[in-house]
């Protein structure tokens, strides 16, 4: 095991504008284009940022190389696992944006699954030198031997019926889908797209879909089915991953806030689950 504590606190700035053409082309990607945007839809500040690094400067997973900002953590395999978000203000499009980096956390846990470190990064979003948005996400590292995550022990066992829910909307994550997200995130983790490197090298039956995809598929249908609710948090976390040829379920149990969001497999296994604040009718 190796010390990483000296990451704890490393700090970066990267600055941005929330430009309309990516919002556009993420409109295109669910089926809304055209519609006309003043602000940033939530989740969509994830197509900022985003990481521009030489493709010779890529790791063999297609990832950037660890250890400018993110520790260098000898575990081959990583995964956004999940994070907690707080949207303070809606950002404006065609605004200067500024996202403030910090690492909070790093830690090593071992267990049935294998070895696995922990990276809890903590995101502060302004726009015009408002903050917007704190968010912390959560990456985990597995070692070579670590099992897939389907079978991962760190996700927690997923139900098998199908359980009450105030809406449950169908949605086929294929191929071209997941080329379009992996374009728009400039994501070039080759889980997403190279069907060899995913079933040979990650043991993985197909293409992942991208965990920050569902989440974003998880807010989206709530805004679709209640336009006037003004979104204040949203938590998620992955159960259990989608692949490019699975048939999901986008759903809500939309009682009072906090209420609950889930993505489900055709056999009811959750995917993803999420509980989501909010105020308004």
């Amino acid at each position: 095991m190796n010390n990483f504590d000296s990451w704890i606190g490393k700090k970066e700035i990267q600055n941005d504008v929330s430009d309309l053409r990516p919002l556009s082309l993420m409109q295109a990607l669910l089926n809304q284009e055209n519609k006309l945007l003043d602000h940033v839809p939530h989740l969509y500040h994830w197509l900022y940022f985003v990481p521009v690094v030489d493709t010779d400067q890529l790791a063999i997973d297609g990832h950037p190389h660890k250890g400018s900002f993110l520790p260098p953590i000898p575990f081959p395999k990583r995964m956004w696992a999940g994070g907690r978000l707080e949207f303070i203000a809606p950002i404006a499009v065609n605004q200067p944006l500024r996202r403030e980096s910090e690492i909070l956390n790093v830690s090593f846990k071992q267990g049935k699954v294998g070895d696995l470190y922990f990276v809890t990064v903590k995101h502060s979003i302004y726009s015009n030198d408002e903050l917007c948005i704190i968010e912390e996400q959560d990456i985990v590292y597995k070692a070579e031997q670590a099992k897939t995550v389907a079978d991962s022990a760190i996700l927690e066992k997923s139900v098998t019926e199908l359980r009450p829910a105030t809406y449950r909307v169908p949605f086929k994550a294929n191929t071209p889908c997941l080329f379009r997200y992996s374009a728009l995130t400039f994501n070039s983790h080759k889980i997403h797209y190279d069907r060899e490197y995913s079933m040979t090298y990650e043991n993985y039956p197909g293409l992942v879909v991208h965990g920050p995809l569902l989440a974003t598929l998880l807010i989206h249908t709530f805004k679709q089915n209640y336009p006037n609710k003004k979104i204040q948090k949203f938590n998620f976390r992955a159960v259990k991953p989608v692949f490019d040829f699975n048939e999901i379920n986008i759903c809500g149990d939309i009682q009072n806030s906090p209420s609950e969001l889930w993505i489900e497999h055709s056999n009811g296994d959750v995917a993803m689950k999420a509980t989501i604040e909010f105020q308004g009718e």
